[in-house]
């Protein structure tokens, strides 16, 4: 069996003083979850929530990460600099950074083994567009995605990544796919990897489903057999929708 990894991506929200009430208060909400928790922070807040989820069952995250160790990359971190952060997970892919700031899926696969090398567990985005689904190409692209972020990973680093389907079209909309949709979709993103690394790797990789996971749908989508998951955008800011969905299973 596969365990479950709810992660919330805070994007650009909260100020470290904000981000110690958060955690603060999150924290006896999740204490007796079922399931990996995780906080993608803001650079600026890791500080702040490693201080709080000391000794708690909540993981630190990062939501990006450059592919080289050092250098002339103004604004930049690099995997050294999130480990030494107390991080243990990092996004990587993520739609808003595809389309906002240039991530292609070549960088993808560099910061992806970057990650991996300096021992951080990579979240790695794939998804379409609302006009790619509905020109039938949903399926090529998320394998495609897929293959490309983990090209020249090993059989056994590959099933230790988490892989996020997140259809562009439903993150931040409200919109979401049907339960069966994303099963369907993230079912493919396993028989992508099944077909370079074999079964048993692609049956040990998480998958998560990131197009607006809330309270209201979250039981629906995680009693789908290929999802393990959610990475969490506007609810995981709010410490009861949250806790709601890392609670899912009660």
């Amino acid at each position: 069996m596969r365990r479950p990894v709810i992660a919330g991506n805070w994007k650009m929200n909260k100020t470290p003083a904000e981000a110690s009430a958060l955690v603060e208060e999150l924290k006896p909400l999740v204490k007796e979850a079922n399931c990996d928790v995780v906080v993608c922070v803001p650079a600026v807040d890791f500080s702040a929530v490693s201080a709080v989820i000391e000794g708690s069952n909540i993981h630190l995250g990062a939501q990006n990460v450059h592919f080289k160790d050092s250098g002339a990359y103004t604004g930049e971190l690099s995997a050294a600099m999130l480990k030494e952060s107390g991080v243990e997970y990092v996004i990587i892919g993520h739609s808003e950074r595809r389309q906002y700031f240039g991530e292609t899926d070549a960088t993808v696969n560099q910061r992806v083994t970057a990650a991996v090398k300096a021992g951080l567990k990579p979240i790695i985005c794939v998804g379409e567009k609302k006009e790619e689904r509905e020109a039938g190409y949903t399926d090529p692209l998320v394998a495609y995605q897929t293959l490309i972020a983990l090209t020249g990973l090993t059989g056994e680093e590959v099933s230790d990544v988490i892989i996020a389907y997140e259809p562009v079209w439903a993150i931040g909309t409200g919109l979401t796919a049907t339960d069966e949709q994303a099963n369907e979709t993230i079912g493919v993103i396993r028989k992508a990897v099944a077909g370079q690394y074999g079964q048993e790797v692609a049956d040990k990789v998480r998958i998560q489903y990131g197009g607006s996971m809330k309270p209201s749908n979250v039981k629906g989508l995680m009693a789908q057999p290929e999802i393990d998951g959610g990475l969490i955008g506007g609810a995981s800011l709010k410490a009861a929708d949250f806790s709601a969905i890392v609670n899912f299973d009660r």
